[in-house]
């Protein structure tokens, strides 16, 4: 992978950027920051952390704290950054758990109430209703889902996050696009008469 250098020019090896980030060269942990952070906030949001934002801090802290161990390849660090990401997010849900939760209340939150019609069309067609679809799933298909989507892991980078082997991963991802695609075509889609219009 090549990143953009301090420099604002392209052409800086991960191997260049992740020997000057170990040597605490700042424009390379910002780089290494700009580069991952949104793929470990997506992944956050979508298993449902509260503070996917905070959550991704933590996990770059705990990464740049130990940068000077870690040796690899751009692809091993990926599988690092998400084990780390993994393990503070299971803290986090197991910390809610055991506290309980207390939500403010907000009308448009209140599944008590009907919403309208455009709401209804607004959701089906919003990132958060690709995610929820991920709620009816068991927890390790739901963890692959959203490493293999969200934060784009390879088969074998989930595997190495999740500690289990590659042949688990594929058979809970193909678990996982069954029920998908089941719950999928039973729902009804918005805009099913534009089907019968020629083309």
């Amino acid at each position: 992978m090549v990143f953009l250098g301090n420099t604002g020019t392209m052409g800086v090896p991960f191997e260049t950027v992740l020997a000057a980030a170990q040597s605490n060269a700042p424009w390379a942990s910002a780089t290494l920051w700009r580069e991952y952070a949104p793929s470990v906030v997506g992944f956050a949001r979508g298993r449902g952390s509260r503070d996917p934002e905070d959550l991704a801090s933590e996990v770059f802290l705990t990464v740049f704290g130990t940068l000077s161990t870690f040796i690899g390849t751009e692809s091993e660090f990926r599988s690092y950054l998400f084990s780390i990401a993994y393990r503070r997010l299971v803290d986090e849900l197991r910390q809610r758990s055991r506290r309980g939760e207390s939500v403010q209340w907000e009308p448009e939150n209140d599944l008590r109430s009907e919403p309208s019609a455009e709401v209804v069309s607004d959701l089906r067609s919003s990132d958060e209703s690709v995610l929820a679809l991920f709620d009816i799933l068991p927890v390790d298909q739901r963890n692959v889902m959203v490493l293999r989507i969200v934060s784009d892991l390879t088969i074998e980078q989930i595997a190495e996050v999740l500690d289990k082997s590659p042949g688990a991963v594929k058979s809970l991802q193909k678990r996982a696009l069954d029920a998908l695609r089941k719950k999928v075509s039973t729902k009804p889609y918005p805009f099913r008469p534009m089907e019968r219009l020629p083309v």
